[in-house]
C-alpha cells in the first residue's frame, strides 16, 4: 500500500502462513470426505501457523499504526504530555515484548537441548517454537520504529 510504512518480511510470513493454513486444511477436508481418514499433521501445523500468522500480522499493524487504542487522553493532552504518553505506551510495550522474547528465547533453547519432540508427529519441539522470540523480537523493533514516528508526527493519534 503505497503511503504506509512497511513489513514487508512479516506481511510475506503472514501470507505464506495464511496459504499454507488454507492448503493443508483443504486437503483435510478432500481426504476425509473421499476416504473418511485425515492427515495426522494438519493440525500440529495449523497451530504452529495461527500463531505465527498472528505475530506477523501484529508486526505489521505495529508498523503501520493500526493497533486497536484508545487516543481520547492523547488528543486532550498538550503536546509535550502527549509525548510522555507516547514514551510510557512504547515502555509498556517494549516491557511486554522485551519479556516474550527472553522467555521464549530461553524456552527454544531449553527444548532444543532437551531434545524434545512433538506430541502428534515427533518433530523437535523447538522448531516451532523458535518463532515466538523471533516475531517478539520483529514487533519489538515495529513498536520502536511506529514510536519514532509518532513522536515526530509522522504519525497522528488515529491511524
Amino acid at each position: 500500500m503505497k503511503g504506509f510504512p512497511d513489513a514487508r518480511p512479516e506481511r510475506w510470513l503472514g501470507a505464506l502462513a495464511l496459504i499454507i493454513i488454507a492448503l493443508i486444511s483443504l486437503g483435510n477436508v478432500i481426504t476425509r470426505y473421499l476416504t473418511g481418514g485425515s492427515f495426522s499433521f494438519t493440525e500440529e501445523f495449523s497451530v504452529f501457523l495461527l500463531v505465527v500468522l498472528t505475530f506477523a500480522g501484529a508486526s505489521v499493524a505495529l508498523r503501520r499504526n493500526r493497533h486497536i487504542r484508545i487516543s481520547f487522553l492523547e488528543r486532550a493532552l498538550p503536546f509535550k504530555y502527549r509525548r510522555a504518553l507516547i514514551l510510557f505506551q512504547a515502555l509498556c510495550g517494549a516491557i511486554v515484548l522485551g519479556l516474550i522474547t527472553w522467555y521464549g528465547g530461553k524456552l527454544a533453547w531449553q527444548e532444543y537441548q532437551w531434545e524434545s519432540l512433538s506430541p502428534g508427529l515427533g518433530l523437535p519441539q523447538w522448531w516451532y517454537i523458535v518463532w515466538l522470540p523471533v516475531l517478539s523480537a520483529a514487533m519489538l523493533w515495529r513498536l520502536l520504529e511506529q514510536t519514532r514516528e509518532r513522536l515526530t508526527g509522522r504519525f497522528g493519534d488515529d491511524a
